[in-house]
């Protein structure tokens, strides 16, 4: 069997099209800190997309203007997942937080809902960008960004555009645009697959297109069956428990748009990550299944401030929300040197 996974008050701030709302009603998967302030807050990107995040900010700021950190991912998640978790983390350790839905999901806006893109996906890192740099109480040379799953290779992306990324970080990453042409494991990394591949997601347009909506992947598989690879029952752990499920996920219920994965067939996301001059560290669990994801990236990245960091008996999604595994004092070391 083949599994995949394209898996108040309103107060606005001065003139650069942005607002924030106080986060009131907590509905994030994991406990808030009360050390840390979060605002919910708007901005747009480049394609006019509205986008909505969490910030997160530090009770007891200690600068007037502070380094910040973008995060986004995993794929098919919401900021009140694992780049809530992140963000929150961060920023009771110095940082000023953004968490936000990509474009097409969660609270962020787009049409047709549920789908991807690696242009505009990258896009929404740019934008995150954009939102922090104007904000009074960021230092605009003092930014960076986290990716998750299939979000650290959008990371790797952004940070090989977007020159006033600083330092960027890939956490247990996919390489979706390679994870959609390839198969995993790169088991159908051929001409025939890809064009079989390429064939039935075109039928599905047309099919779409004359039902006049987008039919759905299906997100985490429930029930899960007995056979499921080892890797799926991770994500079934994480997606479909009260660890981490969330109404909003598109991994935790009806998944993205069938035909969602079609433009990352041809465009690679990682095709100029040996580019990259600013500090990349890219970090992976020792029995992730998607290790090879961040081994090979890392062979792609140049110069001396490069690191890959394997977490020693730690799974895919145990870099999610394990606080025991995700090497936080490594992150935070990792910004701190790097946003100075």
């Amino acid at each position: 069997m083949k599994w995949i996974f394209l898996s108040g008050i309103i107060i606005v701030i001065g003139i650069i099209g942005y607002f924030f709302v106080p986060c009131n009603k907590w509905d994030n998967v994991f406990p808030r800190n009360p050390n840390v302030i979060t605002q919910k807050v708007h901005f747009h990107n480049r394609y006019g997309i509205e986008l909505v995040g969490d910030l997160y900010i530090p009770k007891n700021k200690t600068a007037d203007k502070m380094p910040a950190i973008a995060v986004a991912g995993p794929f098919g998640a919401v900021k009140e997942q694992s780049s809530g978790l992140y963000a929150q983390e961060m920023a009771a350790r110095g940082f000023i937080t953004l968490a936000f839905d990509p474009s097409f999901t969660g609270e962020s806006g787009g049409n047709v809902r549920y789908v991807a893109s690696p242009d505009i996906n990258t896009e929404d890192f740019s934008a995150a960008v954009d939102y922090l740099s104007n904000r009074d109480d960021v230092d605009a040379e003092k930014i960076g960004i986290i990716g998750i799953c299939g979000w650290g290779g959008m990371a790797i992306n952004a940070a090989a555009m977007d020159t006033r990324i600083r330092a960027t970080v890939a956490s247990t990453m996919y390489d979706m645009t390679r994870v959609v042409a390839n198969g995993y494991f790169d088991a159908d990394d051929n001409p025939d697959a890809r064009f079989a591949n390429k064939q039935a997601l075109n039928a599905q347009r047309t099919i779409d297109y004359k039902n006049g909506k987008y039919e759905l992947a299906g997100g985490v598989v429930d029930p899960l069956p007995d056979d499921a690879p080892q890797f799926v029952k991770d994500y079934y752990a994480y997606y479909k428990t009260p660890r981490g499920y969330h109404k909003r996920s598109l991994n935790s219920n009806g998944g993205w748009n069938k035909t969602s994965s079609l433009s990352f067939i041809n465009m690679p996301l990682l095709q100029y990550a040996h580019e990259i001059r600013t500090p990349v560290l890219l970090i992976h669990g020792e029995n992730a299944h998607s290790r090879y994801f961040s081994e090979d990236a890392f062979k792609k990245l140049t110069g001396n401030n490069k690191e890959l960091m394997i977490i020693p008996n730690a799974n895919h999604t145990d870099l999610y929300d394990n606080m025991d595994k995700i090497p936080f004092d490594k992150l935070e070391q990792f910004f701190n040197t790097n946003l100075k």
